[in-house]
Parts: C-alpha cells; sequence; structure tokens
C-alpha cells in the first residue's frame, strides 16, 4: 500500500511517498496522481521518496512514464531523498540517470530544468 500527501513547495507540487510503489497498487496511485496534477495543469513534480520501502520493476515503469506524461506538457518531474533499496533498483534498472534527483528539497524546487 502507498499513502501519498500532496503539498505545494514554491512553484512545485511536492508528492510525500508512504509505503510500497509495486504493482496491484502503489504504482496505479501514483499514476492517477501525477495524472490528476496534470489535468490541474501543475507541471513541476518533486516525489519524496523518504518514506518509500520498496519499488518494484512495474513502479520503476510508472516513474519513467509519469516523467514522459510531465515531459509531454513541458513540465518536470524529480525524485527526492531515495532511499538506499530504492536507488539499487533504480540503478539495476539502468534508469537513475534519466531523473533528476536529489537529497535536499530546497535545492529540487530552486533548480530548473535547462531549456533546450
Amino acid at each position: 500500500m502507498l499513502n501519498i500527501t500532496e503539498r505545494q513547495a514554491g512553484d512545485a507540487v511536492v508528492l510525500d511517498l508512504e509505503g510500497n510503489i509495486i504493482m496491484g497498487g502503489g504504482s496505479a496511485e501514483l499514476r492517477n496522481n501525477i495524472r490528476r496534477l496534470i489535468q490541474e495543469g501543475k507541471e513541476k513534480v518533486i516525489l519524496n521518496f523518504a518514506r518509500v520501502k520498496y519499488i518494484d520493476s512495474s513502479g520503476v515503469g510508472e516513474l519513467v512514464s509519469s516523467s514522459v506524461a510531465l515531459s509531454r506538457v513541458s513540465g518536470q518531474l524529480k525524485l527526492l531523498n531515495l532511499p538506499e533499496k530504492v536507488e539499487e533498483v533504480m540503478a539495476l534498472s539502468s534508469l537513475l540517470s534519466i531523473f533528476e534527483v536529489y537529497d535536499d528539497e530546497s535545492e529540487a524546487v530552486r533548480k530548473s530544468p535547462d531549456k533546450v
């Protein structure tokens, strides 16, 4: 099960995640929240993983899908406070390098993507 708490930080929406991002529950919950934010016109999303215990391949896939969905509306997805186990799964998936990852929330909020 995944609990998601939403809050505003500057011009970004921070989703504080707690639990597991796995097939059948957490990944669908995350997808629904990201899609709702996009529909509401919120394009800068930071996922705070500080209290996430585990992410499986469907959760990683949902991160990629959410990142693509946000980039289609000129938005961005940033990852914050990755626990060691989550970081390992992301690294094994060879996807860690495609995300902006931060340990400091204020820095994640402050940094804007490079304009192409």
